[in-house]
């Protein structure tokens, strides 16, 4: 941790890890259930462009995290392996001479099953990335062809054989309760991936979020709320059957391959984010904020070209501390130490005793002298529990 007094100035003793986020807006196809960032590779981008761009944005940005370190580097999309290895290596070259990366920084790139060429993730590796997290979604063909996915179940599989090659540290995404899925498919995507022997596994339920084409035209058979339920306490069972740790509400690992970069984001650390529609959340002297950069590729460039990269920048009002760390801190399944509370949001662990209290009361939380955790029923009713430090005030 980075010791930095800022005693009497926002109530925050020091400074938490620093990240950095990398955001890759291109897509060779939106899919139909997702809702970020991201936009169709039409006529080709200019990728040297879009490299030369992220650094400016990223030197523009050091005033506020000069001399703090970057521990973890996450690169997201959109499809980062859509650049080439020689982009990438470019990049990560220009941000080791712009900040003090660790030098066992976990450096993780997101890639689609659709772009694997053996060749180009050796050099991906070669670049310095050490960490991969490939969105598989399913194995199954027609699950895939349901959720607009563009590539195939042969070609997941030697997405997985290809950068087992290269990379000791993969993540897989799969999706579950996908439209006319059963119990029993669920498990053999999962069966699957763990076959591989992968370190990490991220499993998220189908969610249809607003603005989406599956929010337009809600997808048939979608599965019910009790056989969701039972596929994830199924998929829970089987990976823990399969020796991976259940740290957080969508992520199981292997001993000692817990993603360092999402876990600096649910222990309420820092990141610094660049790229179209990148968000960043920052603590400083005057206190705590978030930013976030222009969202379309192109009106991007243009900021960045003309020295104005972050579109919105506000401050994490003082009320509002507790939820957002809470909102982050309770999707781990372990907890938390509570001097994190104070540490992170630079008020006193009594500000919210209130609120606690009628966690602990209706069963959604534990706690003891040093630490607290959501119980089973807490981890199921997370947003219930959220709620309950939605109205904190002065």
């Amino acid at each position: 941790m980075t010791k930095i007094s800022l005693s009497g100035l926002s109530g925050l003793r020091e400074l938490p890890p620093l990240s950095l986020y990398i955001h890759f807006p291109w897509c060779v196809r939106k899919c139909p259930y997702c809702d970020f960032n991201s936009h169709e590779v039409k006529n080709g981008f200019d990728e040297d462009a879009y490299v030369a761009a992220l650094l400016a944005d990223l030197e523009s940005a050091l005033p506020a995290v000069w001399g703090r370190p970057v521990h973890t580097i996450f690169m997201g999309g959109g499809t980062p392996s859509l650049f080439s290895a020689r982009a990438m290596d470019t990049l990560l070259a220009g941000i080791r001479a712009r900040v003090r990366l660790y030098p066992d920084a976990e450096i993780t790139m997101e890639a689609n099953p659709g772009t694997f060429e053996s060749d180009k993730f050796k050099g991906f590796r070669e670049a310095g990335i050490n960490r991969l997290s490939i969105g598989i979604q399913s194995f199954d063909p027609a699950h895939l062809k349901a959720l607009g996915r563009i590539h195939h179940g042969d070609d997941a599989r030697r997405a997985v054989d290809i950068a087992l090659t290269h990379f000791d540290n993969v993540n897989l995404d799969l999706m579950y309760a996908l439209p006319g899925q059963t119990l029993e498919q669920a498990l053999t995507d999962m069966g699957t991936a763990l076959s591989f022997g992968v370190t990490h596994v991220s499993a998220y339920h189908l969610t249809i979020e607003p603005n989406t084409l599956f929010a337009r035209y809600l997808p048939p058979k979608l599965p019910d709320d009790e056989l969701s339920a039972d596929m994830q306490e199924a998929l829970e069972a089987r990976l823990t059957e399969a020796g991976f740790g259940h740290y957080e509400t969508s992520a199981f690992a292997r001993p000692g391959r817990e993603c360092r970069h999402n876990l600096n984001y649910w222990q309420f650390g820092d990141y610094l984010g660049i790229g179209a529609g990148a968000h960043a959340k920052i603590s400083a002297h005057d206190g705590i904020v978030r930013e976030m950069r222009y969202k379309q590729p192109a009106a991007y460039l243009k900021a960045v070209a003309e020295g104005r990269p972050t579109q919105s920048r506000e401050r994490i009002a003082r009320a509002d501390r507790p939820f957002e760390f809470m909102m982050n801190l309770l999707r781990l399944t372990d907890g938390f130490e509570l001097r994190l509370f104070a540490e992170r949001t630079g008020l006193p662990l009594t500000h919210i005793q209130r609120e606690l209290a009628e966690a602990e009361a209706q069963g959604l939380i534990e706690r003891d002298l040093t630490t607290l955790k959501p119980t089973l029923k807490g981890q199921r009713f997370l947003n219930d529990l959220l709620t309950l430090f939605l109205k904190e005030g002065e």
